[in-house]
């Protein structure tokens, strides 16, 4: 697929730079934890040094990126997207849940090391701290230009695409709403006068619609659009009907060229929907779970990179699409390149799940390691 009209996405799930990640970047913030079993986030850093050795903190910022960012400028994608799952703040007070992400804003640079361009904040832990913490996620990610969708002083922010220009006058927009089939608060909606989220309080035919909707306000021609979602639990490989029926519906309005799912702590199948791009969970990308037991059937360490390449006329008609992804492991917080077996297990597992959806990986060699592609 070549040529002006073709647009490489990179996409990534949660990205999770609070806690454990915060205390080994150069800036690490207050490390106390409000979980019921774990009073510091430097014990997610010991836990992990454990599991596969000593890490060498403090670390530069690109560290926690790893072997991705040679990949990413390998492939030079024309935008870089991630789901930020911390809040940027050093104030606010903490929500009564289980577990909280924050990371200190002087190492809000973690993200500029790997030259993310949009951040999509529509989850279940953008107030962890709070609207305070809200606030100050949204001024700091203002500062260091870094687009946002999904979270806003009021509703009309919080619902409003992030904008990125393209090559030849085209734009890419990124819609990002939360769920709460994936733990999204309800109370934590964005409201006329308040801040918030974009909440999408249930997977219906009439909340898609409204959706496209506001996708066709704002769409011009040639505009590239991803709509990324935080929906579903965060483990299992299930993709429910309700979720799939939402999905076909925004794509079947010929406004939508790529559903970047997200909340699976591991990633779930994808499907190709009228030469459109659905991922249903892309995973975790970077967090600080290597050191702790349980789910180990699902592999969470395995991670992989997303690179979408679309193609669309001007008008919203035909499209096609090439995916390709790129599987890493978590090792010292960090990302290196998987080896053969991990990316043959990974390419395995998702045809195996995701045998309903069509889904069709085959695993083949890349000039830097593995890949999985997509079989048309």
């Amino acid at each position: 697929m070549s040529g002006e009209a073709s647009v490489t996405l990179f996409l990534a799930g949660d990205v999770m730079t609070g806690r454990g990640v915060d205390q080994i970047l150069p800036h690490p913030g207050d490390p106390r934890l409000h979980e019921p079993y774990v009073s510091s986030a430097l014990e997610y850093v010991r836990m992990a040094e454990i599991r596969h050795g000593e890490i060498p903190a403090p670390v530069p910022f690109a560290y926690p990126w790893g072997d991705a960012l040679a990949e990413l400028e390998r492939r030079a994608p024309h935008a870089r997207i991630i789901n930020l799952e911390t809040a940027v703040t050093d104030r606010g007070d903490p929500a009564d849940k289980a577990v909280l992400y924050r990371m200190s804003p002087t190492n809000l640079p973690v993200l500029s090391a790997a030259g993310i361009d949009v951040c999509t904040l529509a989850n279940n832990h953008l107030l962890d701290w709070g609207r305070e913490g809200l606030l100050d996620s949204l001024d700091h990610l203002d500062r260091a230009g870094i687009r946002q969708a999904g979270g806003g002083r009021n509703v009309g922010q919080a619902r409003a695409p992030a904008v990125l220009p393209l090559p030849g006058g085209r734009r890419l927009l990124v819609f990002s709403r939360g769920s709460p089939t994936a733990g999204v608060p309800g109370d934590w909606a964005a409201v006329p006068d308040e801040s918030g989220i974009a909440f999408l309080s249930r997977l219906s035919d009439r909340e898609a619609d409204r959706l496209v909707q506001e996708i066709a306000v704002v769409r011009r021609p040639g505009d590239v659009v991803v709509v990324s979602l935080h929906w579903g639990p965060n483990w299992g490989y299930e993709v429910r009907r309700a979720e799939r029926r939402f999905a076909h519906r925004l794509v079947e309005s010929g406004h939508v060229h790529v559903i970047h799912g997200h909340s699976s702590h591991h990633p779930r199948p994808m499907e190709v929907h009228r030469e459109r791009a659905i991922l249903y969970g892309c995973g975790d990308f970077l967090n600080d779970y290597e050191g702790i037991s349980g789910h180990r059937e699902f592999r969470p360490d395995l991670v992989l990179m997303y690179l979408v390449t679309v193609e669309a006329d001007g008008d919203g008609g035909e499209s096609s699409v090439e995916l390709t992804l790129v599987p890493f492991r978590l090792r010292k917080l960090r990302l290196q390149r998987a080896d053969p077996e991990e990316a043959g297990w990974l390419a395995e597992t998702l045809n195996r799940e995701g045998r309903s959806l069509g889904t069709r990986l085959e695993l083949g060699d890349a000039e830097s390691g593995p890949v999985l592609r997509w079989v048309g």
